[in-house]
């Protein structure tokens, strides 16, 4: 017995002689990316730097949900609108409106305006129908293995696109443009509706 605590004391200090093995990383720890945009969180899998503006921003998860190619495309759709929203509901509060007296109203009373004259079915059937056809290309790039890129109508009529360099570069401005719009046109009509005023809406 006596025999035995004497071997395992000096096993045990043997063993303080050895030095210490580090542990094995874990997978996940080894593979760990940090969001760019979100330091304090992993940049999701998805989004891996394909498309032009990405900065692993998704702090809900939806690129873990949804289909990536489906989200930019929504999103530069939703920013297209927003840019154009934008200018004419500030163009219209400046005076550049159509003739005829419905016309003659601030862009926050338009759509009321709009509903009551039936202009606003018509917008919303034409918009459907130009969904409709749009959709197409979408379904193609989503199920069909077409190479279309999200938000590519191959409309670039003053080829603005004419190399490699430039249609990153042209992708690039497009989706920070859109991303501010979308900002810029809540921001506008909350302030139209809060202060009652017309532009610069203070």
């Amino acid at each position: 017995m006596a025999r035995s605590l004497v071997l395992i004391s000096l096993a045990a200090s043997a063993s303080a002689l050895v030095a210490p093995v580090p542990a094995a990383k874990s997978a996940v720890a080894m593979n760990y990316q940090a969001s760019e945009a979100l330091p304090f969180m992993e940049k999701p899998e998805a989004l891996d730097g394909t498309y032009a503006g990405d900065v692993g921003f998704d702090p809900f998860g939806f690129t873990s949900i949804f289909d990536v190619k489906w989200l930019r495309e929504a999103e530069i759709k939703h920013g297209r609108i927003c840019m154009l929203a934008w200018t004419g509901f500030v163009a219209t509060d400046l005076g550049f409106t159509l003739p005829g007296d419905m016309h003659q109203v601030s862009s926050v009373l338009a759509h009321d305006v709009a509903c009551k004259y039936g202009a606003m079915q018509q917008l919303f059937l034409w918009l459907s129908f130009t969904e409709v056809i749009l959709s197409a290309g979408v379904a193609q790039m989503m199920w069909m293995g077409s190479p279309r890129e999200p938000g590519d109508y191959g409309l670039d009529p003053l080829d603005f696109c004419s190399t490699p360099e430039k249609k990153a570069d042209m992708k690039l401005k497009e989706i920070t443009h859109c991303r501010l719009a979308m900002f810029a046109f809540s921001g506008v009509v909350t302030q139209a509706v809060l202060t009652g005023k017309g532009f610069p809406y203070f």
